[in-house]
């Protein structure tokens, strides 16, 4: 799964996965958030297949633009 990791105005770290909505996270480090991260989406991909729920497929594409 694609994630986004990009820094908080708190100043913590914020992880997301676009394909999942509910799984959002953060860290102190981004070290700490992609490791919260990752327990969400596992978390989560679990209870979607105990609950016999399709596993949503990436839908984001990347793109880097020079501006």
């Amino acid at each position: 799964m694609l994630f986004l990791i990009y820094p908080g105005e708190d100043g913590y770290w914020v992880a997301q996965c676009p394909s999942l909505p509910p799984c959002i996270s953060q860290g102190k480090t981004k070290e700490e958030a992609i490791s919260n991260i990752k327990e969400a989406i596992e978390l989560y991909l679990e209870e979607l297949q105990e609950e016999g729920r399709a596993i949503p497929e990436d839908q984001v594409e990347t793109i880097m633009l020079a501006v």
